[in-house]
């Protein structure tokens, strides 16, 4: 096997790759960019729509296969599996969006949508899980991260559609169909497993603040040359010299293993993990004796006692070993971690907090429009920039916090639902440009929302069944679009509309019921995630006792 040095360049080309895999992950966010064809070209009610939307969320969350594939396939076969469901899924729904195919069955489009959303479960749960267990010290900036390139998928799309394409949002589904899966399978290679740092590295911490710096940096540019291009006319020239920036600031993080491979370190060599070798999960050895386990033999001793006393198997047969439960902290399985109250907590709040947003997200374009704002797209790449903030600051943020003063980061779950009761309400008022202010305010809770939920599920029910775990929680999202926008926001929209005699709705009170029933709903998920966090308080307190995080005896990668 070959060796390279703890953490450097197999992990950073690795995380380089997942950034641009991470992008086309994003296309689930992007079906506000050609729904309005489908509804036009294929003449669907708004809630014919609504329940298509649902079926994007659906796809694009259900990930309970590929978090179980993470622990029996290489990375690249996940996202061969993505690669094809992208093709197949966004070809039929261009076929249809053409009308190359007539009378699409209504219930065809809907698997379609499934199947194509879909694929970003694959491409993300593979480049989420493979980076994490890369660099299991950092689990919250890794998450804030790469969660943050999903989101700003949309506003790159956006600027795409709009600059090389012309605003066409059939060729923008033949972009998806053809352009995803060629780029994937050019850098699936390079995702792949490393033996992750067990000690902290000053230089990991630069390495991250850079590419922080460089996604803000990309967020800032996407959200400019939106505002630009909607107020001034742009000639090709200059699209294609946005277009070219844009490129060369997704290739930046490749700067750190270009510089680690110039100016090499001078570390201690370890050995990396082969892929083939690093899949086979299930044969991990019981008892593993390495420095790092030498290091944290303390760790834990008063609540759990002497792993010795566990593991006296001396001779062959003379002593029966009985496995102990896990602990929080511990690697769980499923049915393990299913039977904990802090699981439930944990996807009830998720569920209300993401649920409730995504209602939002799916209604914009008719949100804006029912208050005279025909140009969505901006309202569009506003809530991408808000929402990769606050991905990438909910990881940083509560990264710091966690470390400061082992503060649990659903405290940040608490405060961003806290913010969101106050964005419906400010949804509901319709005051005179409040529009633009709640977008943000709302992607920004969004973000925040996932980046916690990641990292929290990581570091409670470990990383070995880490897959499987954290998309189960983003459940709560296709359950939430189902119920608040495909069986209330759609139906009140449509009764709107027929009390005003035709198809379409125009005023605030299109949406303002479904504003103020979502107040309600994170009402209650910010005393659910007060509770969740005095509950798991401990926890923290001895996971990042002095101030870092230390690996439990049992924690997979």
């Amino acid at each position: 096997m070959q060796a390279v040095k703890a953490g450097t360049r197999p992990p950073w080309v690795g995380f380089a790759a997942a950034v641009w895999v991470g992008i086309a992950a994003g296309n689930s966010y992007c079906f506000p960019l050609y729904s309005h064809s489908l509804k036009s070209v294929l003449g669907f009610s708004q809630q014919q729509l609504t329940i298509l939307g649902v079926a994007n969320d659906f796809g694009e969350n259900t990930g309970i296969l590929p978090g179980i594939a993470c622990n029996y396939f290489p990375p690249w076969a996940v996202l061969l599996v993505g690669v094809f469901s992208c093709f197949f899924g966004y070809g039929v729904i261009w076929l249809a969006i053409t009308q190359t195919v007539l009378n699409m069955p209504y219930w065809v489009l809907w698997i379609a949508l499934v199947l194509a959303a879909n694929s970003s479960a694959w491409l993300g749960t593979a480049v989420l899980v493979t980076n994490l267990r890369n660099f299991p010290l950092s689990r919250g900036t890794v998450a804030g991260l790469l969660k943050g390139y999903i989101a700003l998928s949309a506003a790159f799309f956006t600027e795409v559609c709009t600059m090389l394409l012309n605003g066409s949002s059939t060729q923008l589904v033949l972009v998806f169909a053809l352009g995803i899966p060629i780029i994937c399978l050019a850098l699936m290679y390079y995702v792949r497993p490393c033996t992750p740092a067990s000690e902290p590295d000053p230089s990991e911490n630069a390495h991250f603040l850079f590419t922080q710096g460089s996604s803000l940096l990309l967020a800032i540019f996407l959200l400019t040359t939106t505002i630009l291009k909607n107020s001034l006319d742009l000639n090709k020239t200059t699209s294609y010299t946005f277009i070219a920036v844009m490129v060369v600031l997704l290739l930046s993080p490749l700067a750190i293993p270009v510089k680690m491979t110039l100016f090499p370190a001078q570390k201690n060599m370890i050995r990396t993990v082969e892929s083939s070798d690093s899949l086979d999960l299930k044969t991990e050895p019981l008892l593993t004796m390495s420095s790092s386990n030498t290091n944290l033999t303390s760790f834990r001793e008063n609540e759990y006692g002497s792993d010795v006393n566990l593991l006296l198997a001396v001779g062959e047969g003379a002593v029966k070993f009985k496995k102990r439960r896990p602990r929080r902290g511990d690697d769980f399985g499923f049915r393990e971690a299913i039977v904990k109250a802090d699981f439930w907590l944990l996807w009830t709040t998720y569920f209300l907090g993401i649920g409730s947003g995504v209602t939002v997200l799916n209604n914009l374009a008719q949100i804006g429009s029912s208050l005279g704002f025909d140009d969505t797209t901006t309202l569009m790449s506003l809530f991408s920039f808000c929402n990769f903030l606050g991905r990438l600051g909910g990881g940083a943020v509560s990264e710091y916090f966690v470390r400061l003063n082992a503060i649990p980061r659903t405290l940040w779950t608490m405060v961003t639902q806290i913010i969101m009761v106050l964005t419906y309400l400010l949804y509901a008022s319709a005051f005179k440009g409040t529009l633009y202010a709640a977008t943000a305010l709302l992607g920004t809770c969004y973000g925040v929302q996932i980046a916690i939920m990641v990292s929290t599920s990581s570091e409670l029910f470990g990383l070995k069944n880490f897959g499987l775990f954290f998309n189960f929680m983003q459940l709560g999202n296709p359950l939430g679009a189902l119920i608040f926008s495909g069986m209330f926001a759609g139906h009140i929209y449509d009764t709107e509309a027929a009390k005003q005699g035709g198809s379409t709705c125009l005023g605030p009170t299109c949406f303002r019921l479904t504003f103020l029933v979502l107040a309600c709903v994170c009402g209650v998920g910010t005393i659910l995630s007060l509770i969740l966090t005095i509950r798991i308080r401990p926890v923290y307190q001895m996971l990042y006792a002095g101030g870092s995080f230390r690996l439990p005896h049992n924690s997979g990668h």
